[in-house]
């Protein structure tokens, strides 16, 4: 099955890789939280993100710099997180 132009611009992957340098939250299958700005991502959406502050139950618990973050860890991230009201 091929994937048109049209149908390939949509998926959210390319979004995802457009927003380098965007603030993000990324939740984790273990329910751990981070937010910080997201400086690269790849075709298997490990990122990495700059200024990084870990979560715990909606809390802040831990400050970082730069994280790494595998892909496969990944349960959700969320593009505009200053439009959600719950960290």
């Amino acid at each position: 099955m091929e994937i048109s132009a049209l149908e390939q611009g949509r998926r959210p992957i390319n979004r995802l890789l457009r927003s380098n340098n965007s603030s993000i939250v990324v939740r984790l299958k273990n329910n751990i939280e981070y937010k910080g700005n997201m400086i690269h991502c790849d075709n298997y959406m490990n990122l990495i993100l700059d200024n990084a502050m870990e979560y715990h139950n909606h809390k802040p618990a831990m400050s970082y710099g730069n994280i790494f973050i595998r892909g496969n860890n990944i349960l959700f991230i969320c593009l505009e997180p200053d439009k959600v009201d719950y960290l």
